[in-house]
């Protein structure tokens, strides 16, 4: 079993779901009691919010993941495991510094969507995610294109990830909002399904709340690692 590296605290709440399913998904797996190897790196979110969302100054939010990266590598990970979909925007940057590989959340989810044969699929999350090319680009290697929510809907599930999903706030009222943008880019846009693109996002809204299929990128990303892990 190869040791996993996971850069967590990006958010706390959304670390913790990680850290329970590796495990039991390892569990399930390989049976009995079972558990992952696996090493947690975990930054202070509130040091990351300032440099990257407060003061713009994304080189030290860069560096901040940079030096976890660098600690999981010296703990003996075999590949890094980020709990968090938007700080992936910063591996092109991090990757030629560590000699381990990141397993990419919008690699994996781009294939599970392609596995599920869609071909346009909404995207939410934080909004440097909604607007960045990191998931369009995974998804155009696979023949899939992404519409995302317009700016005053971008503003409000940015506004309630920071403010709510990642103090572990969530609410019957948001949640019926984002099942609304959900089924509105699927009626007007023509969204096959749903990428929840911020770790958070599944504990708020699953397959039950919505009509079309959702993505979770955290059960994809813990599946994918678990498979990584126990690969030759």
């Amino acid at each position: 079993m190869k040791k996993i590296g996971m850069i967590g605290g990006l958010s706390w709440v959304s670390t913790a779901v990680y850290y329970r399913r590796l495990n039991e998904l390892m569990q399930e797996r390989l049976g009995g009691v079972s558990s992952a190897h696996l090493l947690l790196e975990s930054v202070n979110r509130e040091e990351y919010i300032d440099a990257a969302e407060r003061r713009g100054d994304y080189a030290t939010a860069c560096d901040i993941v940079l030096g976890a990266a660098r600690a999981v590598e010296r703990g003996g990970a075999a590949f890094i495991v980020i709990a968090c979909n938007g700080v992936h925007r910063f591996i092109p940057e991090i990757s030629p510094q560590i000699g381990i590989p990141f397993l990419h959340i919008a690699e994996t989810t781009a294939e599970a969507v392609s596995m599920a044969g869609f071909k346009k699929v909404a995207l939410l999350g934080m909004r440097q995610t909604m607007e960045g090319q990191f998931y369009p680009d995974a998804l155009q290697r696979h023949g899939i294109s992404a519409v995302t929510p317009d700016e005053t809907e971008k503003s409000f599930i940015h506004d309630t990830i920071l403010d709510e999903l990642v103090r572990n706030d969530f609410r019957d009222a948001t949640r019926a909002r984002y099942v609304e943008i959900i089924q509105d880019l699927h009626a007007q846009q023509g969204a096959e399904g749903a990428i929840l693109g911020c770790t958070e996002i599944p504990s708020l809204v699953t397959d039950d709340d919505v009509d079309v299929p959702v993505f979770s990128t955290t059960e994809i990303h813990c599946r994918a690692a678990i498979d990584a892990a126990l690969s030759d």
